[in-house]
């Protein structure tokens, strides 16, 4: 193979190389983003809806038993959680609650 050619093939494998990274990179950076704009926040899930922590004997996402449970929590804003509207006189919380546990 001459010179010519094996550059050519030398520059056609960088390129495509640098192409198959480069979506890696660009969504490990907006992950990494995503998650530097959100906090977590408890008691604003609904049943069943919550990203993860829900109380002892469940296992994460999704295994809070009832609205507003106050030791689950999900992904919101960075800076909304405690200003939150939820019904009657809840506000979101950056630590665990005790309040709305499920009985039992």
């Amino acid at each position: 193979m001459n010179r010519p050619t094996r550059l050519a093939l030398a520059g056609s494998l960088a390129t495509l190389l640098a192409g198959i990274a480069a979506p890696g990179f660009a969504a490990d950076n907006m992950k990494k983003a995503d998650s530097m704009a959100k906090e977590k926040c408890f008691g604003v899930a609904l049943a069943g809806k919550n990203e993860c922590k829900a109380g002892a004997g469940t296992t994460c996402a999704g295994t809070s038993k009832v609205d507003y449970q106050g030791n689950s929590w999900s992904l919101v804003p960075k800076g909304t959680c405690t200003t939150m509207k939820l019904p009657g006189d809840r506000k979101g919380a950056l630590t665990e609650l005790t309040r709305d546990l499920p009985k039992g």
